[in-house]
């Protein structure tokens, strides 16, 4: 995720400061990746470094505002208008932890498997709900949550899955075919 990217979106909007944009983004995104406040500054200065914002100075609260550069709209545009790469996905956990599981001796990779798919099962559960609520407010303003809970669902359909096909290849290896 590009919280560099994240941040300039919300900074085309108006300028504002760290805690701000901390809360726009998880309010945009449903919360479903919380930001850690020391993160959001130190995109922040690395942003002002690259000349992509510029500190505006203190409110009267004692706030750094931002705002946006030109260069940093030009930025932002390219990254709405360029697809997400594919190219070098991003590392999974579970994935690695499964591999190199199957590798080593002494692991149990099946109570891995069984241990992930409750937690999955459980999240899933969880969004599920989650869109439910969302979807009986009936507020516009949701349709952003709305679609951060179905990419979320989705994900985590599609990992109950593979970890059915992971356990399916496990027992093909304890029982090969004669």
């Amino acid at each position: 995720m590009s919280i560099r990217h994240s941040l300039l979106a919300l900074l085309q909007d108006r300028p504002r400061y760290g805690y701000q944009l901390r809360i726009e983004f998880e309010d945009r995104t449903g919360a479903s990746w919380p930001l850690n406040i020391g993160q959001v500054y130190t995109t922040l200065d690395r942003l002002e470094r690259d000349g992509l914002v510029r500190n505006e100075g203190a409110d009267g609260e004692g706030h750094v505002i931002y705002n946006i550069t030109p260069d940093g709209l030009a930025e932002v545009r390219g990254w709405f208008t360029a697809p997400v790469s594919r190219a070098s996905p991003p590392r999974n956990e579970l994935a690695i932890k499964l591999a190199l599981g199957l590798t080593l001796t002494g692991v149990d990779v099946g109570a891995i498997i069984q241990a992930q798919r409750g937690v999955s099962i459980r999240a899933l559960q969880d969004y599920t709900k989650a869109r439910r609520d969302t979807v009986a407010q009936h507020r516009p303003a949701d349709t952003a949550r709305l679609l951060v809970l179905d990419s979320l669902i989705f994900q985590t359909e599609a990992e109950v899955r593979w970890l059915d096909l992971c356990e399916a290849r496990l027992m093909q290896l304890a029982n090969p075919p004669r």
